[in-house]
């Protein structure tokens, strides 16, 4: 279940080189009634911006505040952040990965808050001790198959694609993906660091040049018969089923065994920046975000799993009481990336 979750103390963790950031701000389009530049919320974002753009749109309908979205990966924008300071324009952060929010949060980019919406709707797992980050969405890192080239009793666990007999058949995302930096930082954290080096390098050898950029080109590999499974949060098979009905492919919930580590896990979510200008919009927006209107809109566009108590997820989806997922706390993210990254280097995933 997800109450299932606690948090560990996190060890810090090192501040990063400030990368280059080259992502023109995009305003989203304005309200019709004026507005006082007082109101107008800037925002960091690690999402895609189809993702969050139309929950962003519902709020600005709703009350009025324009905000300028600013979209780019991840670590440049807490690299961003660091180097901005005080001077920062920018009032809430978005991102895809709880590891990374975690990470601004011991930073000191973030502030805490005292808000009863956000207890009330978020369970304490998906969140911050002290609300500096809050989840929005959860995700799961899963197997998506053809179901022509494999038959899902022959997969038990995530694991099990780095077996000699997946040579050529699977297909992974690329060694920067935060995705993978997550889903084997949960794999270290459960059975050490040598069964992940043996399961890296057996990935490595079963892809082959089937390394992509983005989940959706996974996704796509895999109707297509290219490869017969692949590495992708899961929420990517249900968006490409609901346009393309007739793809031969299905998810697959690993380890799910006597004995597995469980499902793992992620969040998207969303901090406060501790210098914003703007308190009190941006709460508004985090009150919006995490009310059940908004989080019904991450589950029905996004096929993502609402973390809000009361609020279903899409009837595609398998039940959230049906799985288990994986007991590594979402803040020990943050201290395990660095360690994982130094695995994913010497197995020489690309």
């Amino acid at each position: 279940m997800m109450n299932q979750f606690h948090f560990h103390s996190p060890l810090s963790f090192c501040l990063l080189v400030m990368l280059g950031f080259g992502t023109a701000v995009q305003t989203l389009p304005a309200p019709a009634s004026s507005n006082t530049a007082a109101d107008r919320l800037v925002i960091y974002s690690g999402r895609a911006e189809r993702l969050i753009k139309p929950v962003l749109d519902s709020f600005r309908a709703k009350t009025g505040i324009q905000m300028d979205l600013l979209s780019s990966g991840t670590t440049e924008l807490v690299n961003r952040l660091q180097a901005e300071g005080e001077r920062t324009p920018a009032d809430l952060f978005i991102t895809n990965d709880a590891g990374s929010l975690e990470r601004a949060r011991e930073l000191g980019l973030l502030r805490p808050l005292n808000m009863r919406e956000i207890d009330r709707a978020v369970p304490a797992p998906f969140r911050a001790p002290d609300n500096s980050w809050v989840g929005l969405s959860g995700r799961f890192w899963i197997v998506v198959y053809n179901t022509k080239l494999v038959a899902p009793t022959e997969v038990k666990s995530i694991l099990d694609l780095a077996d000699p007999r997946w040579k050529d058949k699977i297909a992974i995302p690329n060694a920067g993906s935060e995705y993978l930096q997550a889903g084997v930082s949960v794999i270290k954290a459960s059975y050490g660091d040598e069964r992940t080096k043996l399961f890296l390098q057996g990935l490595r050898a079963n892809a082959g040049t089937q390394v992509y950029g983005k989940s959706a080109q996974i996704v796509e590999a895999v109707a297509k018969g290219l490869v017969a499974m692949g590495l992708v949060n899961h929420y990517y098979i249900y968006r490409h089923l609901a346009t393309q009905p007739g793809a031969p492919i299905a998810a697959l919930m690993p380890d799910q065994q006597e004995g597995g580590m469980g499902a793992i896990m992620n969040v998207a979510g969303v901090g406060v920046i501790k210098h914003t200008k703007h308190l009190e919009a941006a709460k508004l927006l985090v009150e919006f975000l995490v009310s059940q209107a908004g989080q019904k809109m991450f589950a029905d566009l996004n096929k993502e799993y609402p973390l809000h108590v009361e609020v279903k997820a899409d009837p595609l989806l398998p039940e959230r009481k049906s799985f288990r997922a994986a007991m590594v706390p979402l803040a020990r993210l943050a201290e395990l990336r660095e360690p994982t990254m130094t695995l994913i280097e010497q197995v020489g995933l690309r």
